[in-house]
């Protein structure tokens, strides 16, 4: 069995006693039922990660105690900012689940013509905060030692209007692609609307924002399956897959 992997909001350093979050020192408790002496990997969501071993565990708080710090291992040499069409319950969370998991640096949940959720004021900042808990949770259980930031939703056209990496891609039916020809890429934009699509007037500013059109093949993937697969690609070709 794998040392199991907490993310903690702390400085680490060796020697130092770090106080678990509430949720994941019930989950070593109740779930895990670990004890004193167990050991564990401490990260701090900025690039670092320590080795570590707990030395008090009962129910009411759970200390461990750092050995060793060193830089995490698992970050891309890509670094890709995903804009992500919001989509209904579960696919939300599993695009960015999946994403992070294949190396995406940040993510911006977009509003989209064709979009069928609108969060507004207090139900968008709750929808926020647990996006965010789901990309931790995620590098929890991938290695990541740097959680990417997830940004709060905005429309696409303001999302359009603040990107400059030199590689920016929309999934959107298309003839010919060059995207596969751009040499020592580090940081790339990818685009994917919602279940319906982005519409025709969204591909063309998208366009004009320097964006390339990007096919995934003959079969119209759903908007929680596509980034999976232009992620994949994006690694395979410029990152560490």
């Amino acid at each position: 069995m794998s040392d199991l992997r907490i993310y903690v909001d702390a400085l680490l350093e060796p020697g130092s006693d770090v106080l678990l979050p509430e949720s994941a020192a019930r989950h070593v408790v109740t779930v895990l039922r670990q004890r004193e002496g167990a050991p564990l990997v401490l990260f701090d969501g900025r690039g670092l990660e320590a080795t570590a071993v707990l030395v008090e565990v009962n129910r009411k708080r759970v200390l461990a105690r750092v050995d060793s710090v060193s830089p995490g291992r698992s970050e891309s040499p890509l670094a890709v900012h995903l804009g992500q069409a919001v989509s209904k319950g579960d696919r939300m969370d599993y695009a960015i689940q999946k994403a992070v998991e294949l190396g995406v640096a940040a993510i911006t949940p977009l509003y989209t013509v064709r979009g069928d959720v609108r969060l507004k004021s207090e139900r968008e900042a709750k929808k926020h905060t647990h996006w965010q808990a789901v990309a931790v949770s995620a590098c929890e259980q991938c290695g990541r030692a740097t959680v990417p930031r997830i940004h709060s939703p905005r429309p696409l056209q303001d999302w359009l209007a603040a990107r400059d990496e030199p590689l920016r891609l929309v999934l959107h039916p298309a003839t010919k692609s060059s995207w596969r020809e751009a040499e020592d890429v580090r940081k790339a934009a990818l685009l994917i609307g919602p279940e319906g699509g982005l519409s025709e007037e969204e591909v063309i500013r998208a366009q004009q924002a320097g964006f390339t059109a990007l096919t995934l093949g003959p079969r119209i993937l759903r908007t929680e399956t596509a980034p999976v697969v232009a992620l994949s690609l994006l690694q395979h070709y410029f990152g560490d897959l």
